[in-house]
């Protein structure tokens, strides 16, 4: 099976027709095995799918795209890149729809910084792909969504967004303008902050697998 990513999976322990997928994106500078420790924790009825980042950042490390710094060490994004993973993970969505037995109507991204950054991206540009996101210590960026994101429909996307208020890697500040900007497109909104940085504490854990349970 010849996919344009690599991954990890956890088959479902309880096997449907067809299964929902969580698919898993990390966050800059990590891997596919830092989302899939939560997997043994996750509802049995998932396929749970951790991808790795296309750019190889050296000794096991991954990122989605390129993190620069000036002379004033200032940080710029690179954004090309950041498209082209988008687009990359949309694919891969298809690709495991095609392989494996998963309900195209049940997928969830659950991403981590740069991940859950890219999980908006593809959500937003791809809404028939994509129903529901989990979107931890990240925010929306939308000069990596796509130019005509405004002609979709988001009627049946959800989101679960969290943040650390302490997070001195990625400002809450920034997290606080996504459910803002989100629920103005109509898209049903959850937003929680917890008093960490930069990080998944185990509250926040057991309300998104909540979250994704209730809905």
């Amino acid at each position: 099976m010849n996919l344009s990513l690599e991954y990890k999976i956890r088959e479902p322990k309880i096997k449907l027709d067809k299964n929902p997928l969580l698919l898993l994106l990390h966050g800059y500078g990590s891997n596919e095995d830092d989302l899939f420790s939560f997997a043994t924790e996750l509802p049995e009825e998932y396929y749970i799918i951790s991808a790795r980042a296309p750019y190889d950042l050296q000794y096991g490390s991954y990122a989605w795209y390129a993190i620069n710094f000036d002379a004033d060490q200032n940080k710029f994004s690179d954004h090309e890149q950041a498209k082209v993973s988008r687009d990359l993970i949309a694919g891969f969505i298809d690709q495991l729809i095609d392989n494996y037995p998963i309900d195209a109507q049940k997928v969830t991204l659950i991403g981590f910084s740069q991940g859950a950054i890219l999980s908006y991206a593809v959500a937003l540009s791809y809404p028939k792909k994509v129903q529901k996101i989990v979107a931890m210590s990240g925010y929306l960026n939308l000069e990596i969504v796509a130019d005509d994101y405004l002609k979709n429909s988001f009627n049946n996307l959800k989101i679960f967004a969290s943040h650390g208020t302490a997070d001195q890697v990625i400002p809450v500040e920034w997290a606080r303008k996504t459910p803002v900007i989100v629920e103005k497109l109509g898209i049903n909104t959850t937003y929680k902050e917890y008093p960490i940085g930069h990080g998944v504490t185990p509250q926040n854990f057991y309300d998104f697998k909540n979250w994704l349970q209730e809905k």
